[in-house]
């Protein structure tokens, strides 16, 4: 652990007791991140619900791999997707991540930690078992050259302190520190108005899951427009998100110089998805999305974005894509009227 940056290391003995005490150090006034692969995510489930409530920030970093069970723990997978987005009881919203390649890991974890710390949420960011085991030359950043982070903290002389008052513009609550005279508030899994008092009023209990999901839904105004790789229209638009975006560029760049009308857009941002992202489909003539399980994303898409239709090259088999397959694929695709 980095001591010189006040960082602290902790070993806990399962899952669960590693998310709760990220939890507490979080109600405490400290941002924990807590990782894990595969079935440790669904151990986690019920902590990140809690979080979810009681509206703390907390980053949880899932290293997916093949499954379900045990599975394949050396191999990698992307099939934690739908896990990650709805994996808990009750309308439960969360920000999910992924990030693309090794040194990317380090930038979305960090965007990870912003977006939870200013959003007052928990954020889930998915990697892979390719990722992990992959490496890459990378620059360490300066600490100074880092975008700051800005806490929503409550402070004595903004009057009395209100446990779920929001951000007009965010939607967040306020983070008070315990040990604060007056600041003394009620938080925890129990839905509570908008004072921190325990609540079974169902009026309330609708206005709070909406206020929770429109939070999260918020978070599209703070984060970067879907870039497209290539044309910005075109015969085929292919997609894919996290770990697949190194072999997607390559087949991509390799098509275009064949003379083939395709770009790409891969996708960091999944819940929520990037403001743009029906513009941008809107330019092609026709989608295709990548991806190593059996079509989770495409058919949160399907959700998300209905006046689309998705074409789906999947494959588990707790490996990687190949360009090859990629560009048959898509080739394939081209053919087709």
């Amino acid at each position: 652990a980095r001591k010189d940056l006040g960082v602290i290391s902790f070993q806990a003995e399962d899952e669960i007791a590693g998310i709760c005490s990220a939890i507490g150090a979080s109600f405490s006034g400290y941002l924990a991140v807590t990782t894990t692969s595969g079935p440790g995510l669904a151990l986690k489930s019920e902590a990140i619900g809690l979080a979810v409530m009681a509206e703390l920030p907390l980053v949880v970093v899932d290293v997916q791999r093949g499954g379900p069970s045990t599975g394949l723990p050396t191999k990698t997978e992307q099939s934690d997707l739908f896990q990650a987005l709805y994996g808990r009881n009750g309308e439960c919203p969360v920000v999910v991540m992924a990030a693309t390649s090794p040194s990317d890991c380090f930038r979305y974890a960090f965007e990870a930690a912003r977006i939870a710390i200013e959003h007052m949420t928990p954020v889930l960011l998915l990697t892979d078992g390719y990722l992990a085991n992959g490496s890459e030359p990378w620059k360490i950043p300066e600490m100074e050259s880092l975008p700051s982070i800005t806490p929503p903290y409550h402070l004595p002389a903004s009057g009395e302190y209100i446990p779920y008052r929001r951000d007009e513009k965010r939607l967040n609550r306020y983070w008070a520190i315990p040990g604060i005279p007056g600041l003394e508030h009620r938080i925890g899994g129990l839905e509570k108005t908008i004072r921190g008092t325990v609540s079974y009023v169902p009026e309330n209990h609708e206005y709070m899951v909406k206020m929770r999901d429109e939070k999260v839904k918020k978070v599209s105004e703070k984060i970067p427009d879907l870039e497209v790789f290539g044309d910005n229209d075109g015969d085929l638009l292919l997609t894919g998100w996290g770990g697949t975006y190194g072999h997607l560029l390559t087949a991509v760049k390799e098509m275009r110089a064949e003379g083939y009308r395709i770009s790409l857009a891969g996708f960091n941002y999944i819940n929520p998805l990037p403001a743009n992202t029906a513009e941008v489909f809107g330019r092609f003539r026709k989608i295709a999305v990548c991806e190593l399980n059996l079509g989770q994303f495409a058919d949160y898409l399907r959700m998300k974005q209905q006046n689309f239709r998705y074409y789906q090259l999947n494959k588990v088999q707790g490996l990687p894509f190949t360009v090859k397959e990629i560009k048959e694929f898509c080739i394939k695709l081209l053919e087709e009227k």
